[in-house]
């Protein structure tokens, strides 16, 4: 069994088969993440309270609670990447999925070079770092000024792009990384319509003709959080960020 790397995010994974979970885990931890297991719904969302892990990769089909079900319950209480496994790939399975809060999927059965590189890309959906401030320059001796914080205001919505906080009329509004990604797409071009293969080249780094019902339906869970009038559906096109006049 190969050693995960030290300080490597951790996964947790939830899969009831047990030769795809024990080969899963085995082929994630050649790359270098720890892994944990679980084999039902229940005993995942235990896992998931007791030591939280840095990123969710769960089946869809699972005993005593299935995945949709538990990705509901763990949007309750967080906003840890979550992807989902799938054998089905009927338009229901996997809306009713990224519904439920997942950033993303993929479809059983799968190359794992494929599934690390989904993980990759949404892992790297979580690591939004404050942008470095350029320190001013300032008289000997004087205190240099505090930095300005880099907010973007479109009406009543504010979008700091330094602490990577969204309100709404002044109320924190709690998004997930993919979330706000997308939510950064919009505000840094309000008025203008993004394709959808656009959102997800930049959003979901997908160079590729991929499943654009991942951008519609983030993009309804977008509206549900910041006010469903706020981002405007340009059919055969995209969406663009409405703002008042």
């Amino acid at each position: 069994m190969s050693t995960p790397v030290p300080g490597a995010p951790r996964i947790l994974l939830v899969e009831d088969d047990e030769v795809i979970r024990e080969t899963t885990q085995l082929a994630l931890e050649r790359y270098g993440f720890p892994v944990d297991t679980a084999a039902d719904g229940l005993e995942g969302l235990e896992r998931f309270r007791a030591d939280p892990p840095d990123l969710l990769l769960l089946d869809v089909m699972l005993p005593l609670l299935d995945g949709v079900g538990l990705c509901r319950r763990i949007r309750e209480e967080s906003q840890l990447p979550i992807l989902m496994m799938s054998a089905r790939t009927e338009p229901v399975d996997v809306v009713s999925g990224l519904e439920a809060g997942a950033d993303d999927y993929v479809v059983k059965p799968f190359e794992t070079a494929v599934l690390v590189a989904r993980i990759r890309t949404v892992l790297r959906r979580t690591g939004l770092q404050p942008t470095a401030a350029t320190p001013s320059a300032a008289a000997p001796g004087a205190a240099a000024p505090a930095p300005e914080r880099a907010v973007r205001v479109i009406d009543d919505l504010e979008v700091d792009t330094d602490a990577m906080e969204v309100k709404v009329a002044g109320r924190p509004v709690p998004l997930t990384p993919t979330e706000l990604r997308l939510l950064l797409e919009f505000t840094a071009a309000p008025g203008v319509v993004l394709e959808r293969q656009t959102l997800l080249e930049r959003v979901w780094d997908y160079s590729w003709g991929a499943d654009s019902r991942v951008v519609d339906v983030h993009v309804q869970r977008l509206r549900a959080k910041i006010g469903a009038g706020r981002i405007e559906t340009v059919r055969g096109f995209g969406y663009k960020l409405r703002r008042t006049p």
